[in-house]
């Protein structure tokens, strides 16, 4: 019988993968962390700072744990403020995980990594493998934690598992602190009503992914054997690519009332300006059949279509 921890359960991420992970496996076998209790309880769940490495190794045999997903982060903009923060804990975080699993002899580790790891010289679309220049603190602690995992998987044996996450859209929770946040945002503001202001240039081209894309794609790598595996750094994902301004008119055919206006955030545009706009995901779907779902049309509507009921909009 699995038994997950899901550290940093109450995250974008975190939230729905708690939700898909109780469906499949039962609510009793998944484990929810995190440094602050969620507003709703419908699990499990341990108050845990990843940091604290005894109250980790506590909270795997209290659980019997099997597998981990390690989702505790501090993502690209937030991250700039405090880098010498950030790094402490998405590297050393991971760092406590994998020695966890490697001395319990955990089955699986997922790590999530992102698009963050490429840079100015990542050629576009942005190869599975490539050069790789990551101009943010959150993008040199991904690309040193992917590094890592491959190590421990080398050296040790540890099964973990990652992928390279495009900007994710989701409509159960608010925007965590990233550059592609926007993309979330402007659904809300559709939907309230409200007129949009969007922090990156109108032109701005990056890689999208629609939360159950996302969720499905951990979930079916996770379920991958193992022997189908070419990589335990990092597969790039993808789905789709578009900038605010494509984003916007695809909004306009079902909320033609919507403005926007741009009010350029320098860190944010920089950080955008350095990561590739789309990312060639071809080693995935070779290895263990990816294959997305959602475009940017099926996308918008049905955010649309949840985010109404969300805030009962008729």
């Amino acid at each position: 019988m699995e038994k997950i921890l899901i550290i940093g359960a109450n995250g974008q991420l975190g939230t729905e993968l708690s939700a898909a992970l109780q469906t499949k496996y039962g609510q009793d076998a998944v484990i929810g962390s995190d440094i602050r209790k969620p507003q709703e309880e419908n699990s499990i769940f341990e108050l845990l700072d990843v940091l604290d490495n005894d109250a980790l190794l506590k909270t795997v045999k209290k659980h019997k744990i099997t597998q981990i997903y390690h989702l505790a982060a501090i993502l690209s903009a937030k991250g700039e403020e405090n880098p010498k923060m950030t790094w402490n804990i998405n590297m050393n975080g991971l760092l406590n995980v994998l020695e966890v699993a490697h001395y319990e002899k955990l089955k699986k580790v997922y790590y999530p990594s992102s698009i963050a790891v490429f840079g100015t010289t990542t050629p576009s679309p942005a190869p599975q493998y490539t050069s790789m220049n990551p101009a943010t603190i959150y993008g040199i602690s991904k690309r040193a934690g992917e590094q890592w995992c491959e190590y421990y998987f080398n050296k040790y044996g540890v099964d973990v598992r990652s992928l390279r996450y495009p900007g994710l859209i989701s409509y159960k929770t608010s925007p965590g602190g990233g550059t592609t946040d926007y993309a979330v945002d402007i659904f809300y503001k559709a939907v309230e009503g409200a007129k949009f202001s969007c922090f990156l240039e109108e032109n701005t081209r990056l890689p999208m992914m629609y939360m159950p894309d996302a969720v499905r794609a951990t979930m079916e790598l996770m379920e991958a054997p193992k022997e189908s595996l070419s990589t335990h750094e990092g597969y790039n994902l993808n789905a789709f690519d578009c900038t605010p301004k494509e984003l916007y008119n695809e909004l306009k055919k079902h909320v033609p009332n919507l403005e926007i206006s741009y009010q350029i955030d320098k860190l944010r545009q920089s950080i955008a300006d350095s990561w590739s706009d789309t990312v060639n995901d071809d080693v995935a779907r070779k290895d263990w059949n990816w294959n997305h779902r959602y475009d940017m049309e099926s996308t918008t509507k049905d955010m649309l279509l949840n985010l109404k009921k969300k805030f009962a909009v008729k």
